[in-house]
């Protein structure tokens, strides 16, 4: 359990308060029917804040849950310091700038990717949303989104930029581990020019001690991430919460949180690992693109 709940982001406090809240129902021998009936809640309400969900917390609910579960006093002063911070700070995708036009999916994985630890990364069509340049991203939103207004696509890009500041974090930089199919580095998304800055920026970022990029070859026939890409969220071992995967497509983007699900995707993961070349191997790969260009 994290301690420090001032020094804690908003998303933070609300992943470890919904674990605490799961871990003490489930300790106390309570179903969430039984909860919800007798405080006369609907069942999304203890879903959404065991989830994590909810932007603001109120402290009201967390001590009405704790006292129906017999949470110990320590216990419950930490979760109301949680609940206190979700209504006094909002972490940056909350802006009114950015809330218009960032979907609930990919709302719910900003909290994630923010308190992560870890970022396991496979990609088989576009370069990982964290080694992204401005005009790669640009260049795909112009043509995704080409009938949002010039305002909202800038507004997507500087999303997209804003979230690799955790690669760069003073004391915890997020350790990220992408895995990307040749075919990223071979289809030219914009001209020359901004796919050339785009491998060019890759091969310098993986030079960081928390970043690793490895790219599965043609050659190497079939492989573990042909059913499509993936993000697996690690958290630090204090938060006491378990790994998520992330999943998108046209339509939606979701986080499952099932431990047998999690269970395939770390494995298809440590599968690709293995089977694709090393770092420097996969930088000559890189340079190659970039030279063929």
């Amino acid at each position: 359990m994290i301690g420090d709940s001032e020094s804690a982001s908003p998303a933070l406090c609300r992943l470890q308060l919904g674990g605490e809240l799961r871990r003490l129902r489930l300790k106390a021998g309570m179903k969430s029917a039984q909860v919800v009936k007798r405080l006369l809640w609907s069942p999304s309400k203890l879903t959404r804040l065991e989830a994590g969900e909810n932007y603001v917390v109120e402290p009201s609910d967390v001590m009405a849950l704790c006292e129906i579960y017999g949470a110990d006093p320590e216990t419950r002063a930490l979760l109301d310091d949680y609940a206190a911070v979700t209504k006094t700070k909002r972490d940056w995708w909350q802006s009114q700038n950015y809330r218009p036009i960032i979907r609930p999916g990919l709302k719910a994985f900003l909290g994630l990717e923010a308190t992560a630890s870890a970022l396991h990364n496979y990609e088989s069509e576009f370069v990982p949303g964290l080694l992204q340049t401005e005009a790669y991203v640009r260049a795909i939103h112009q043509i995704s989104h080409a009938a949002l207004p010039p305002d909202d696509v800038d507004r997507l890009v500087s999303i997209r930029m804003t979230r690799q500041e955790v690669l760069l974090r003073p004391q915890t930089p997020l350790k990220l581990i992408a895995i990307i199919n040749e075919a990223v580095l071979r289809r030219q998304v914009g001209n020359a020019a901004v796919m050339r800055g785009q491998l060019s920026h890759i091969a310098e970022i993986s030079t960081l001690p928390s970043v690793r990029v490895q790219v599965v070859p043609y050659r190497l026939g079939v492989h573990p991430g042909m059913a499509g890409p993936f993000v697996i969220l690690k958290f630090p071992k204090g938060a006491a919460l378990k790994p998520i995967v992330y999943l998108e497509n046209l339509a939606d983007a979701w986080v499952t949180r099932r431990e047998t699900d999690v269970d395939k995707y770390e494995e298809a993961f440590s599968d690709l690992q293995a089977l694709a070349p090393g770092p420097q191997e996969s930088l000559s790969l890189i340079h190659t693109a970039i030279k063929e260009l």
